[in-house]
């Protein structure tokens, strides 16, 4: 029986712009962005940010180096939030209505400061709530010193739910990160980036619309 689900966040519960990312960084002088990016799971400078081995700060000051003048810590966070395309509300509603339901509910996300400066904040869902509004909790890659698909940050929150792989599932739409998550014995649900995921999920745990 399923008690515990974990979600991603880009692509699952806000829809994903991999373009719109890559045109936010070369907008303030990253030329070479789209060999920087990633749509799953970054690399370098931008890898070590959201595995927290790097600060904000420290991020922003070789981001600078990389494009040959000093950016601020906004221009930082504009770049970064192009990842975000939209917050679709069924999606949201549908985590307020999982936990109404007693499943415990929680985010496993690589992501950043950047991203979660504006996450966290009343901005996040347009209706005055931040993300925490719609999480039981949050395990996100930089305060975890991991990032997925690597099997230490499941164990971690399986650890943090108090849950057995068999009573969780986990949903993605990365590849890499759900075979992961399945070598560990989690449940799974794979929708395709930025597809509708609610339906498929409502049958998967047997609940009316």
């Amino acid at each position: 029986m399923i008690r515990n689900i974990a979600f991603d966040l880009g692509g699952v519960v806000v829809a994903l712009s991999y373009e719109q990312a890559v045109k936010r960084f070369e907008e303030i002088g990253l030329r070479d962005a789209r060999k920087h990016l990633d749509a799953f799971c970054q690399k370098g400078i931008f890898g070590d940010l959201e595995k927290g081995m790097i600060s904000p700060e420290e991020f922003r000051s070789e981001l600078s180096l990389l494009v040959g003048r000093e950016l601020s810590h906004d221009e930082c966070k504009f770049a970064w939030h192009g990842y975000v395309e939209s917050v679709p509300q069924k999606n949201l509603q549908m985590l307020l209505r999982l936990r109404k339901l007693g499943y415990k509910v929680c985010l496993l996300s690589n992501t950043n400061p950047y991203m979660m400066q504006w996450a966290k904040s009343n901005e996040f869902d347009g209706n005055g709530h931040s993300i925490e509004h719609y999480f039981d909790h949050l395990y996100l890659s930089y305060e975890c010193k991991q990032m997925k698909p690597s099997a230490e940050i499941f164990r971690m929150m399986l650890d943090g739910q108090q849950s057995s792989a068999e009573e969780t599932l986990f949903i993605d739409d990365g590849q890499k990160n759900i075979e992961a998550a399945k070598a560990l014995g989690i449940q799974t649900l794979f929708p395709e980036n930025n597809e509708d995921w609610t339906e498929p999920l409502e049958r998967l745990l047997g609940i009316d619309k």
